[in-house]
């Protein structure tokens, strides 16, 4: 089976006289070798669009591990103010028990 395609010689006759075929410079390709060609150019296409969601799905990774990063660290944070206030005022209370009792 082939796939469009001319022959140089390829001639179409109208009437007495033979004309060329516009497409002469075209060879004819066998189905097989064009279905080759297709799925060699998918083959590219399917690497460029596997290295495109390889690159979303790491940026994704990358913004979901900041988000968990940044909520930890304000609640590490609220944290750790709440602790040096608690310190702070027991020492403020521990001062002036001192000075009451002492």
């Amino acid at each position: 089976m082939l796939v469009w395609g001319t022959n140089p010689a390829a001639d179409i006759e109208i009437g007495v006289k033979s004309v060329p075929l516009a497409n002469d410079n075209h060879t004819f390709k066998w189905v097989d070798e064009a279905h080759l060609n297709e799925i060699e150019m998918l083959k590219d296409k399917i690497a460029r669009m596997e290295e495109k969601l390889e690159e979303a799905t790491t940026e994704r990774k990358e913004c979901d591990i900041i988000e968990i990063v940044e909520r930890t660290y304000r609640e590490s944070s609220s944290n750790m103010r709440k602790m040096v206030i608690a310190a702070g005022v027991g020492c403020v209370f521990i001062v002036g028990v001192s000075r009451l009792v002492g």
